[in-house]
């Protein structure tokens, strides 16, 4: 290759369900609106799974394609109408991975600017590849859809997990009284974000609604598990409570919901990729989790097991084992 062509190393997945090889691609050119990010950490969500074994219709990534919706690393080129970043900036963001759009399990990404915010300085690069999807699909929920308020009664399912997790510190943050289902083996971590853990596989619906709110509800449900929980998140609101789900994509019965004069929202975090709709919201979202991690109320969570580009399919065994303890994050560049 001449030098008029620059090539980077990427994670390549051809075929479904298909291993991930590494090859040599050309590295791409920011064009309008764009930076190239070099990237230093790319965070695996339980959604890559899914998108890389075929399984996510509401996600298609045509292969043979680079994966990876998170990432960190330091701005190396900005294109042209970019304001805001400029050469040497660390950046975070969700950015890629679906839609046709390059992921981060490569050297370097052209990144639409408006999806990326700055690193705040108190996370390092793994870190801060852990927050993106996560937090926004937690914000998208608490914040925009059921405008969670001081000394609300919230409940977070499954709370140990990516969204969950981020959903506990921001309903904290925001004043609200936060309760989480987890396994018993989670209470601790629960517990060390301020809220109430309850044993979900001990405890009936009935019997936390009643122990935590006295038989009246919840004024908000989190839903991060889809399913049976999301069933159950309908019995769980007090009257006129929301429910907020990030998987909400089976066929339920509504009368529960109903009879208790309840609003429902799902929560699509991909939607601004995949159509270029709403964009800049998502950096704005990620610029309120460098607000929260600057003043102490957000912190990240990332499993200690290190993978680098030639280790991927390891690192997506991990994620698919459920044995992780946080993100599961791969090292590019440099990244300690």
């Amino acid at each position: 290759m001449s030098n008029h062509h620059p090539t980077m190393q990427a994670a390549v997945v051809e075929t479904v369900e298909g291993p991930f090889v590494l090859e040599e691609i050309p590295r791409p050119v920011p064009g309008k609106g764009e930076v190239l990010v070099r990237v230093h950490a790319s965070g695996i969500n339980p959604l890559d799974l899914k998108i890389r074994a075929g399984k996510a219709d509401h996600a298609r990534h045509s292969l043979p394609a680079v994966l990876g919706i998170d990432l960190a690393g330091v701005v190396e080129a900005v294109g042209a109408d970019v304001s805001g970043f400029a050469q040497g900036d660390e950046v975070f963001g969700m950015t890629g991975g679906v839609g046709g759009i390059q992921g981060s399990l490569a050297q370097y990404a052209v990144v639409d600017a408006s999806l990326l915010a700055h690193k705040p300085a108190a996370l390092d690069m793994r870190e801060a590849a852990s927050i993106p999807l996560a937090f926004i699909t937690a914000w998208e929920g608490l914040v925009d859809r059921a405008r969670v308020a001081k000394d609300m009664h919230v409940l977070v399912h499954g709370g140990a997990g990516g969204v969950g997790y981020m959903s506990i510190q921001i309903a904290r943050a925001m004043g609200a009284q936060v309760y989480s289902t987890v396994s018993a083996a989670d209470f601790d971590l629960i517990k060390d974000r301020g809220a109430t853990p309850i044993d979900r596989h001990k405890e009936s619906v009935e019997a936390y609604v009643d122990t935590h709110t006295g038989g009246r509800g919840f004024d908000l449900v989190v839903d991060t598990v889809g399913g049976e929980v999301l069933d159950a998140s309908f019995k769980a609101i007090a009257r006129f409570g929301h429910v907020v789900s990030a998987l909400g994509w089976g066929t339920h019965a509504l009368a529960p919901l109903s009879f208790r004069g309840g609003t429902y929202s799902g929560v699509f975090t991909l939607l601004p990729l995949l159509t270029g709709e709403g964009r800049a919201h998502h950096g704005h979202i990620l610029r309120e989790a460098a607000r929260l991690v600057d003043t102490g109320k957000l912190v990240a969570r990332v499993d200690a097991t290190p993978f680098g580009l030639a280790t991927v399919g390891d690192a997506y065994q991990h994620v698919g084992s459920a044995k992780n303890a946080g993100k599961v994050v791969v090292n590019l560049f440099g990244a300690k």
